[in-house]
């Protein structure tokens, strides 16, 4: 049976200095971080055992390696990364869903709240 259950962090905030324009990569910015992971839960239910599931706090490390590591002029390459790495360490997850976003992005003339990508990708896809 296909994996339908998930483990989710929300929220991740670091400061890092992704960006295309030469500022970004001075001064830096916020980034918020989401991850979705698909993965077959119900043994970790059954059993209590953190070993049967996927830990998310081992999940943040890697985020914040890469997000808080070199800097990227996309934030779609820092997801593709991201995904990328989830899938190679953590066997279990079926599929990942990445988001991040910049919560300060510069657009001249614009009011939002936050600018960013989404990725989801599937294990034997082949993440980048």
């Amino acid at each position: 049976m296909d994996a339908c259950d998930e483990v989710f962090l929300e929220g991740l905030r670091f400061f890092a200095y992704h960006g295309v324009n030469p500022e970004e990569k001075t001064r830096g910015q916020r980034f918020t971080v989401d991850i979705r992971m698909t993965t077959d839960l119900r043994a970790a239910g059954a059993t209590d055992d953190l070993a049967r599931t996927v830990n998310y706090s081992a999940v943040h490390k890697t985020v914040r390696s890469i997000v808080e590591g070199p800097p990227r002029d996309l934030i779609e390459a820092v997801a593709e990364e991201i995904a990328a790495a989830i899938l190679r360490e953590f066997p279990t997850v079926a599929r990942v869903t990445v988001t991040v976003r910049k919560p300060e992005v510069g657009l001249q003339g614009a009011f939002l709240d936050a600018a960013g990508v989404r990725v989801v990708r599937d294990r034997g896809e082949g993440a980048a």
